[in-house]
């Protein structure tokens, strides 16, 4: 009976009011309430007893107006399963993906931030090669937690490792000769800096990315880009403040304006010299050692003899445990005294930077030798 009235779009008022009609008008002695028609859908009187045998009356009203006997009319219908639970396997799929991603809490976010920690530090010392396969695994497998967390603050905490993950990616890649990947893990990089909504952690991967416009020969995009980088984190903390700082200087001085470069490395140095902490921006490993061998490496650019000293005082004052760093900077110490005559102590640079190249898996600095030494 209540398929009956799904299927006419009745309630059992109006079914009531038309049975009642029809019995007035084709002369039949019965009536048929609402509550009584409810009864009859369900088959049990309003205490739970069974509803027993249906009114001679009522019997002919039904049979009479519907053309159906009535022990069809109150046939139980046979349950059928729910569309809540008929799913489908995508459906399936995805329910339990969402509950994965409600499953994200902090400490796993924290785990996940230890790990890459971690990663960074073996890639100081040992260099990326052998890390950049698991490390794009780890950014795939967070890229699809990510879709399926619904909690905003989970969100943001994810995206913010996310972010640190794709420019450390952007960079090894870089490193290993992989231009276009890298400025497409800097450009994830930015994505997600966005879904945490960090203004900073996007700047930063926007120098990042500056940097691979310099290693293709594209300075002028390069500085727009570390220029747009520096406004757009105005409330930066002050150490990635100077850092990015830095970062429009190199890119300057690539594209030959020295002195607005030089103007910037004074900047940068400035603010460090005035912030010691460095824990509102832990990705970063910057300090006035590091920007010195920027300064030394942004004035080799241009042949200027004064970088030997520069580059001089921050290779003796470098942490050895920077591998990949004292690559490059000896590579600029071979530039800039080639570029002076003094071919012999060149050569010397030449020889540390080929085994430590080697050594760390550097593509991109043995890259630079090669120009370098023809």
């Amino acid at each position: 009976m209540s398929e009956l009235l799904h299927e006419r779009g009745l309630t059992a008022e109006e079914f009531s009011e038309q049975a009642n009609r029809y019995a007035r008008e084709h002369n039949i002695d019965a009536t048929l309430s609402a509550r009584h028609l409810n009864r009859l859908a369900s088959g049990e009187r309003a205490d739970g007893r069974p509803l027993g045998p249906v009114r001679p009356g009522t019997k002919r009203l039904l049979e009479t107006m519907l053309n159906v006997p009535v022990s069809e009319l109150l046939k139980p219908v046979a349950a059928t399963a729910t569309p809540l639970h008929d799913w489908s396997g995508e459906a399936l799929e995805l329910r339990a993906r969402i509950v994965a991603g409600r499953s994200l809490d902090q400490r796993t976010v924290s785990l996940l931030q230890e790990k890459l920690n971690l990663t960074r530090l073996i890639d100081r010392r040992l260099g990326g090669a052998a890390l950049l396969g698991e490390l794009r695994a780890q950014i795939d497998q967070m890229q699809r937690l990510l879709t399926d967390v619904i909690d905003h603050h989970m969100r943001t905490s994810l995206a913010r490792v996310i972010t640190d993950a794709s420019t450390l990616a952007g960079w090894q890649s870089l490193d290993q000769g992989l231009m276009r990947e890298s400025w497409e893990h800097y450009d994830q990089a930015r994505s997600a800096a966005r879904v945490a909504g960090s203004p900073s952690l996007e700047a930063y991967a926007c120098a990042g990315q500056a940097v691979v416009l310099l290693d293709i020969g594209d300075p002028r995009p390069a500085v727009e880009l570390t220029g747009h980088a520096l406004t757009m984190a105005n409330d930066a903390p002050p150490l990635l403040t100077a850092w990015l700082m830095a970062a429009h200087g190199e890119a300057l001085a690539a594209d030959g304006l020295l002195p607005n470069s030089l103007h910037m490395f004074d900047r940068a140095a400035e603010l460090i010299e005035s912030e010691r902490d460095n824990t509102t921006a832990s990705y970063l490993v910057f300090d006035q050692i590091h920007l010195t061998r920027w300064r030394g490496s942004a004035l080799a650019r241009l042949g200027k003899s004064e970088a030997i000293e520069v580059l001089s005082t921050a290779l003796g004052q470098l942490d050895p445990t920077f591998a990949r760093a004292e690559t490059a900077l000896r590579v600029d110490l071979a530039q800039v005294l080639s570029a002076n005559g003094e071919t012999v102590e060149a050569q010397a640079h030449v020889e540390r930077a080929r085994l430590l190249a080697a050594q760390v898996g550097s593509a991109r600095q043995r890259r630079r030798l090669e120009a370098l030494t023809g």
